[in-house]
């Protein structure tokens, strides 16, 4: 079975993840608050820009930590934001590179990595990673409502991608050919492990000042990444759960999202079944939903059958605030679990 109880004392960093509009950010929220409960100094986070954390809660949270209740704390990351503040700070680094009529094309180009796939996943990343280090060193616990599946599965795939997007930055500036050096110690045929040590170790004393802080910049960037990746693989620190409804289509995705984690060492700790409808016998409509449901969750079982889970029934309200989520959290703790065979 998946025991919450022993999942938040055993874990510290908690990625829900699930298909959009299955109840993420409500389980998300409930976790939280049942964590600071137990008296555990928690950073609730989200990567969604639909703000549904300060739904959640009932009241604003936005871009900055925000105290919610003793102990719990807040914040949500809005990619659109990342992605400009990112593309600024690139284009304040190149600009020393870039002559004055340069300017107007590296700009132009940068606008157009803007709508490019990934840009936004590369921002967010280099923000995500550096939250989950801060939050590390200064909470006990620190849970992420993720954003829909494939958008978190993209993020993890990232410290490549953002080696051959830098890659093509620096190329594109044709007085910084002389840097082709340096692109070699960020490639992703290189070794993870090489882009942990001091940067100062990786030849930067062959040039001149301001090529070797670009060099330095970039380094920690990738070290970021690459700690951030060594945590997610971590099961002794990091848990997975996928939060799914009994439909065929959130089953499926989930099945797909939890053999691409397994794929790259992954912990995935379990499954958190939501709106499972209670037994009635006062209507055909809903007994049919709940055939229907039972037959989803033999189906459910039959494609993860290693997998526990925590079955949360169907609400008789919205659950907004932290009383509603105390309530909803202790509900995860006391609803009889499935476990798995």
């Amino acid at each position: 079975m998946l025991n919450i109880d022993e999942l938040l004392t055993t874990r510290r960093l908690i990625l829900l993840g699930g298909k959009g509009g299955v109840g993420k950010t409500t389980m998300s929220s409930a976790l939280a608050v049942l964590a600071a409960t137990a008296e555990r100094n928690v950073l609730l986070v989200s990567t969604d820009p639909a703000h549904s954390l300060s739904d959640a809660f009932g009241r604003h949270i936005g871009d900055h930590t925000t105290m919610l209740a003793p102990q719990l704390w807040a914040l949500e990351i809005d990619p659109d934001k990342e992605a400009d503040a990112y593309l600024e700070r690139v284009l304040a680094q190149m600009r020393r590179y870039a002559g004055p009529d340069q300017i107007h094309e590296l700009q132009r180009q940068l606008q157009l990595s803007r709508q490019s796939p990934g840009a936004q996943e590369a921002a967010l990343l280099e923000r995500l990673a550096k939250v989950i280090e801060e939050g590390l060193q200064n909470y006990d616990t620190v849970i992420l409502d993720t954003a829909p599946t494939g958008h978190t599965l993209r993020l993890l795939s990232l410290p490549e991608v953002m080696a051959a997007w830098t890659d093509g930055l620096l190329r594109h500036n044709k007085r910084s050919q002389h840097l082709a050096s340096v692109l070699q110690h960020l490639t992703p045929s290189r070794s993870i492990e090489s882009l942990t040590s001091d940067p100062s170790q990786h030849h930067s004393a062959e040039f001149d000042s301001k090529d070797a802080e670009l060099l330095s910049t970039l380094l920690r960037r990738q070290q970021l990444f690459n700690r951030t990746r060594r945590r997610l693989h971590d099961s002794e620190t990091t848990a997975f759960v996928f939060v799914l409804t009994p439909e065929r289509l959130p089953i499926l995705e989930t099945e797909r999202a939890v053999q691409a984690l397994t794929s790259q060492n992954i912990p995935v700790a379990g499954l958190i079944v939501n709106r499972l409808l209670p037994a009635m016998d006062d209507s055909n409509f809903w007994a049919h939903r709940r055939q229907q449901q039972e037959k989803h969750m033999v189906d459910l079982h039959q494609r993860l059958p290693t997998l526990p889970r925590c079955l949360v029934s169907l609400q008789e309200d919205d659950i907004v605030g932290v009383d509603a989520l105390q309530v909803l959290g202790k509900h995860l703790t006391t609803n009889p679990v499935n476990t798995a065979d």
